[in-house]
């Protein structure tokens, strides 16, 4: 049976398909998958060290808080007693697929990713949020769709996002 050691959230994991675990929050919503980066691949009398093109694909099944944990501060003769706790915010993920090579879906999304991308400014992906949130007035609608496809699939900045959601809702205001 194949396994996978996996990174997610700065920690280190060993999986195999059809495992569920608790992880640190992930940014992923609930019922989404992602594809943690993959360390190392293993089983079957093979092992790969840092592989290429191999990814793992897990789904969040649900977001959780995991136990009480109690803090208590004590100093001796002087009445000095502090206790706090937290939760910790975890995600609890099930591994769908270990070993589906990414060359194959890179290929397939490439000519629809081409066709967004060329109505994107030039050097988008450098830009930053306050440089985005500047520029937004004086770009076209096919220009602000592709720039908010982009962030919705790739970056996901905040500030971004709601720069050019924004700009949208003013043009349909004024159309």
């Amino acid at each position: 049976m194949s396994y996978a050691i996996v990174s997610i959230g700065g920690k280190q994991y060993r999986v195999r398909e059809g495992e569920r675990l608790l992880v640190d929050r992930v940014s992923a919503e609930q019922g989404k998958t992602f594809h943690p980066s993959v360390l190392f691949l293993g089983g079957d009398g093979r092992a790969e060290l840092a592989p290429k093109g191999v990814t793992v694909t897990a789904r969040v099944v649900d977001h959780v808080l995991g136990n009480k944990i109690r803090i208590g501060k004590y100093r001796p003769k002087t009445g000095y007693r502090r206790h706090t706790g937290f939760r910790a915010r975890l995600s609890q993920i099930e591994i769908e697929n270990i070993g589906a090579r990414k060359a194959a879906a890179k290929q397939a999304s490439e000519p629809a990713a081409m066709e967004s991308s060329k109505d994107l400014p030039e050097g988008y992906a450098d830009l930053t949020v306050a440089q985005i949130a500047q520029a937004v007035p004086g770009w076209q609608r096919p220009t602000l769709d592709a720039a908010l496809a982009y962030e919705r699939e790739h970056a996901k900045r905040k500030g971004a996002l709601a720069a050019l959601e924004s700009a949208i809702a003013t043009r349909e205001v004024k159309e």
